[in-house]
């Protein structure tokens, strides 16, 4: 396996391009892996190489990318530790630049898929770099109070994905439509999607993001 800072599945493209391959970097939720996010990211389009992260902290029998602050021991408004998310920010910032040259992906391709914690990092390191992502897929997530009043002007006509569950008891639908909305005040292109789950990706949603994705990329 390459050397990256964040353990990592890399899987080439099943259609290879001429050049270097675009690429979907997947973030996994809390308590998962790597590996949890494979059967979404292997229905996306075929010349896509993937690249899932594996968290860099250990949670019972999976990972997390930081511990949860919550004000009250309320979850529906729980905010990463700071000093956690600022350093899960640069470790998949530095294994992104890491797998671009060590794969020899496209840089000017480069989508992220995040699911929980992995969509609110992911909407993190939109807001940090929007220059640096052609397009954001983001499930059942939010956008962390410590990025929420950020004002990147690259985020203009940014193509972004929310996905949410009307009953997800861990993160209500009403904060990932509070993401939605605040990318489109700041002027990204925002589809926003609301499904009848859980906190997880069913078969509706899941159709809707591989149409949304293969749309980015014709």
């Amino acid at each position: 396996m390459a050397d990256l800072p964040l353990e990592h599945v890399h899987a080439e493209p099943d259609h290879p391009t001429n050049g270097p391959a675009p690429a979907v970097f997947v973030l996994h939720g809390r308590g998962a892996d790597e590996q949890d996010l494979l059967p979404v990211a292997q229905h996306l389009p075929d010349e896509l190489a993937v690249v899932s992260l594996r968290a860099p902290d250990r949670l019972m029998g999976g990972y997390t990318w930081y511990e949860l602050e919550m004000p009250d021991g309320d979850l529906h408004r729980s905010q990463p530790n700071r000093e956690e998310f600022r350093r899960s920010l640069d470790l998949v910032s530095e294994s992104i630049d890491a797998a671009v040259e060590t794969y020899g992906l496209d840089p000017d391709r480069i989508g992220l898929l995040g699911f929980s914690q992995g969509s609110i990092t992911s909407l993190a390191l939109l807001c940090e770099q929007p220059e640096r992502f052609a397009w954001v897929v983001a499930l059942h997530g939010y956008l962390a109070d410590s990025h929420a009043d950020m004002e990147p002007e690259a985020i203009e006509g940014k193509p972004v994905f929310v996905g949410s569950g009307t009953m997800d008891q861990v993160i209500p639908t009403e904060r990932a439509e509070a993401a939605a909305e605040r990318l489109r005040e700041l002027g990204a292109d925002v589809e926003s999607n609301q499904y009848e789950s859980a906190h997880g990706i069913g078969r509706d949603e899941l159709a809707d993001i591989v149409a949304w994705v293969e749309t980015r990329m014709s």
